[in-house]
């Protein structure tokens, strides 16, 4: 066996381990209840109706800062 077939047989192998280690995660995954690369949505919208004067805030610098004039050019 060549080096060339030597080194090929080791990538392939290096494949086969990373596609059996991505169906792991996948399954690991699936079994809590998500897809793999997906993050736990919903707790955005329910932190800012839990604070609604913190909401206010940040709505209010958002306008502030679109209507600076310092920064407006």
């Amino acid at each position: 066996m060549g080096m060339k077939d030597k080194f090929q047989d080791q990538a392939e192998q290096w494949q086969d381990k990373a596609k059996q280690k991505m169906d792991q995660t996948k399954g690991q995954a699936k079994e809590r209840g998500r897809q793999p690369g997906e993050r736990e949505r919903g707790q955005d919208p329910q932190r800012r109706e839990q604070d609604p004067q913190r909401t206010a805030r940040e709505e209010e610098d958002r306008y502030d800062a679109d209507f600076d004039p310092e920064t407006t050019r």
